[in-house]
This record gives structure tokens, C-alpha cells and sequence, in this order.
């Protein structure tokens, strides 16, 4: 982490212009937990550095386009008060697609915009600073960033109709990149939206998130969440601890957690074949592998939560057979510990967002406990 806060500007004297939203979420936990550690104020000091700098930079317009400003088109006292009022840049080198070009799948890939499941990462990170350091204008800015993401990505085909999220939007909000809808970006944000309104103390009504938690909770209704994407896999794991925290709660309904380890069953069955952990560095993608570490050290985490509590034969039996796959965590964090792996082309050509999620998953509390909800 000291090594991606030199690389990246947020210490010493290397100009701070590499920001990049997945990655600085992550980062943002991992400093924390740091700070929870060790106390080392230079730790929770870059955390805040680190909040602040993708604020100003992904919170506003590229330098190289005609608009310029705060996204939120506030000036700059209000925008600095509400950073995250018109949502936070991904941060890709490229500028977005404009109206007038060709949509071309590969390089929308390099392309600026904005992301959901992005936005919910940073959400998440805020509370954490919140937990952090007790000052409620983090849990603002990430309940101003789960309005407006709502407004910007859900929408209806037709009156009537069953919400839909668009996967990518332009800076701006204004129109889809990419129409189709990610995955699991429902589930995603409908735990994110209940977490805040936990962490609140209130209601979804009361803070002005009711629409954005019924259209998501609509849309996980009777959805297949079975993926052979080893980060999304990943991903699940994480949402399958947070939804049993919010079952606890009397938040959710006691059937998603169940949905979920059987739908991370059907997809481990489905990939574990083609698994990738036993070829060279350059034909491994790291941060995928990790963000699927990152789920299995949640597994532990969950069984010991439902360990005092009441669940189905079918959470019980789902999570025996997840925690036979607990120990690849380790190994895929000492392939990617070894220095000449570290070396090859394809983690250096990532090496931002590799590191910052090696760290996150030899370090994974930071990321991973959701105390939010003790207060629920």
C-alpha cells in the first residue's frame, strides 16, 4: 500500500493524476484497516487524502473536454460540500464515447463513463471512513451518491414495466454507454442502498432512498445469479455475508442468502474446470483471481455468523461444500507474493488495482466487516 500511494501520487512529491474508482475503493479500506491495526496516523491520513483527491478528480469533468467543473454542475464551494451529488468518474484513460461515434465493444472497454457497481464500491468505502472516524459527512456524501446513482441508472422500458439498470453511462448521466444490465448490479445495489439506511438509522423513506430500494429489490426477484466469472464469483460471496448480516437485521428476507450459495454453487460447478491456477503469470489475470480470494476469506465470516442463528439444511449443506474451497484463497495470494509473478507482464500492466486487491485480500477486514449494521 505505501508503494501504491507513492505510484499514484498520494505521497511524496509525484503529482497526484492516477485515480481510478474501483481501486481507490479498495484502497480506501485497506488504509484503514491499516490505521485499525497500527494506530499510525499516516495511515487514516492518507485514507482522507485519498477520499478527497477522488473527489476532486473523478467528482468533476476530465481536463480534456469542453465541460469542466463538478459533475453534480455545482459550483466549486457547493461541490466541494457534495462531491458525489452528479456521481464519480471511472477514471479510464479514454475520453467517453461521444454521441456521434461508432459503439465498438473493445475499445468502450478503455472508455470514460461511469459504472454502477463502481459507485457502490465508493459508497462502501465512505462508510467505512465513517465507521473510521465517526464523522457523519461521509455517511452524506454516500447516501447523495446512492440517490443520484439511482436516478442516472434505473429506468423503465415502458410505463408499467419492471425497472431495468443501463451497465454504463456517460460522465454526465445523460445517456447510456453500454445499455445492457450488469449482473449483479441489482443485488449489488439493493445491500449497498439497505447498508446505508443501517448505518443511518433510518428509513429508506426518511432518506429519501424508498424508490431506489424497491426498484433494486424488484429487480433480484426470480434472477439467476450463477456466474463462471471468477470475480464475480467473488463478488457474490461478499454479497452472501452481507445479506446474512441484513437477514440478522430484519432487513431482508431470510430466502436471498439461500439463493445466493446456491447460485455460487452452480457457478463454481461450472467453471471449475477451466480455472486458471495452475498456468503461467501472463495467462492469469490477478485481480480477478484476488477479488474471488477476497469472497472465499468471507466464507469463514459467514459461517461463523449463522453458526448462533437458525438457518435452512440448504444454507447449512451450500456452505460445507463452500468451505472445502476456502484454502485456494492462500494459494492464489502466494502465487501472486512471488516476486517474479509479480514481474510479469500481466500483473504489471495492472498493477494498481493487483496490488491494492493483493493487499485487500491478505488483509481483507477492512473490506470485509460491515460493523454498519450493529447499530441497526
Amino acid at each position: 500500500m505505501d508503494a501504491f500511494a507513492a505510484r499514484t501520487g498520494l505521497r511524496g512529491d509525484r503529482p497526484d493524476t492516477r485515480r481510478y474508482l474501483w481501486t481507490d475503493a479498495f484502497a480506501v479500506c485497506n488504509f484503514l484497516e491499516l490505521y485499525r491495526r497500527t494506530s499510525e496516523p499516516a495511515a487514516l491520513e492518507t485514507a482522507l487524502r485519498l477520499v478527497d483527491r477522488v473527489h476532486q478528480v473523478l467528482g468533476r469533468h476530465r481536463p480534456d473536454e469542453p465541460h469542466q467543473g463538478w459533475l453534480s454542475g455545482l459550483g466549486d464551494e457547493a461541490g466541494c460540500v457534495h462531491p458525489t451529488a452528479g456521481g464519480l468518474r471511472i477514471g479510464k484513460d479514454l475520453p467517453e464515447r461521444s454521441v456521434r461515434e461508432p459503439f465498438d465493444e473493445r475499445l468502450e472497454w478503455e472508455r470514460d463513463g461511469q459504472y454502477f457497481h463502481y459507485l457502490t464500491r465508493w459508497m462502501h468505502a465512505l462508510t467505512r471512513l465513517r465507521a473510521a472516524t465517526g464523522d457523519e459527512r461521509w455517511l452524506g456524501q454516500a447516501i447523495e451518491l446512492a440517490r443520484i446513482a439511482h436516478r442516472g441508472f434505473v429506468y423503465r422500458p415502458h410505463p408499467g414495466a419492471r425497472p431495468r439498470m443501463f451497465w454504463k453511462m456517460s460522465i454526465d448521466l445523460s445517456r447510456p454507454q453500454v445499455p445492457s444490465m450488469g449482473h449483479h448490479d441489482p443485488l449489488d445495489g439493493w445491500l449497498t442502498t439497505l447498508e446505508l439506511c443501517a448505518q443511518a438509522g433510518r428509513s429508506p423513506e426518511e432518506l429519501g432512498l424508498a424508490d431506489a430500494v424497491g426498484d433494486l429489490h424488484s429487480m433480484c426477484v426470480d434472477t439467476d445469479w450463477a456466474t463462471v466469472d471468477l470475480l464475480g464469483l467473488g463478488g457474490l460471496l461478499v454479497d452472501a455475508y452481507r445479506s446474512a448480516r441484513l437477514t440478522l437485521a430484519g432487513m431482508i428476507e431470510r430466502g436471498v442468502l439461500e439463493r445466493i450459495l446456491g447460485d455460487v454453487l452452480r457457478g463454481v460447478a461450472a467453471s471449475a474446470r477451466s480455472w486458471p491456477f495452475d498456468r503461467l503469470p501472463d495467462h492469469r489475470l490477478a485481480f480477478r483471481e484476488l477479488g474471488f480470494a477476497i469472497g472465499l476469506h468471507a466464507l469463514p465470516k459467514l459461517r461463523d455468523l449463522v453458526a448462533t442463528h437458525e438457518v435452512s439444511a440448504s444454507v447449512e449443506s451450500s456452505l460445507t461444500d463452500l468451505m472445502k474451497l476456502v484454502p485456494l484463497a492462500g494459494r492464489i495470494e502466494q502465487f501472486w507474493l512471488e516476486p517474479r509473478n509479480r514481474s510479469s507482464r500481466s500483473f504489471v500492466d495492472h498493477e494498481d488495482i493487483d496490488a491494492v486487491m493483493l493487499a485487500t485480500s491478505l488483509v481483507p477486514d477492512g473490506y470485509l466487516e460491515i460493523d454498519v449494521l450493529r447499530e441497526a
